[in-house]
């Protein structure tokens, strides 16, 4: 097992009130607790992700916020897929801290907010807006199970603003 990177820095906040990608980078984002990135189409007390409200319309939001970080990038990068900030629809790019290292449950204090990892995002075929091999690149079979690399979702405990630079501490 790796060694868990308990810190690093934000080095991208997005947003977008429409559904679709990308997300677009910005200077700050507010995160509200239980609610999610306002001005953000994922945002609600209820899922929002199309596909899920669908099936259950007051299933409860935990999927508030995407986290990605610049391993997923570069890993993508090897593929020849460079991607810019928003492009996997994050609302979060991470630098020294590998999300998809941290378990489900996981707290992270992001500047002045607090996060609790809630599922491994399931990346979908809308990323291939973003480039043809995309969703193959983040969604990979390894021994016969299909290897998730898209970003985690979380849920905000503690809001506040959040910008580019702010410290990120992995609460272990």
């Amino acid at each position: 097992m790796k060694p868990i990177q308990t810190h690093g820095s934000v080095i991208a906040v997005c947003l977008k009130a429409e559904p679709g990608l990308p997300k677009i980078a910005v200077e700050a984002i507010q995160l509200i607790a239980d609610l999610g990135v306002a001005g953000d189409y994922h945002a609600g007390r209820h899922v929002r992700h199309r596909y899920l409200a669908k099936k259950d319309p007051d299933r409860p939001n935990q999927r508030q916020v995407l986290l990605a970080d610049t391993s997923i990038h570069a890993e993508v990068a090897e593929r020849g897929i460079l991607l810019k900030p928003g492009m996997l629809g994050e609302n979060v790019l991470l630098d020294g801290i590998r999300v998809m290292d941290l378990p489900v449950g996981t707290q992270l204090e992001l500047g002045e907010t607090l996060l609790e990892l809630t599922e491994v995002r399931n990346p979908c075929l809308q990323l291939n807006e973003m480039h043809p091999l995309l969703l193959k690149a983040v969604a990979t079979k390894v021994d016969g199970q299909v290897r998730r690399n898209a970003g985690m979702m979380a849920r905000i405990l503690r809001g506040g603003w959040l910008r580019t630079g702010d410290p990120v501490r992995v609460l272990v």
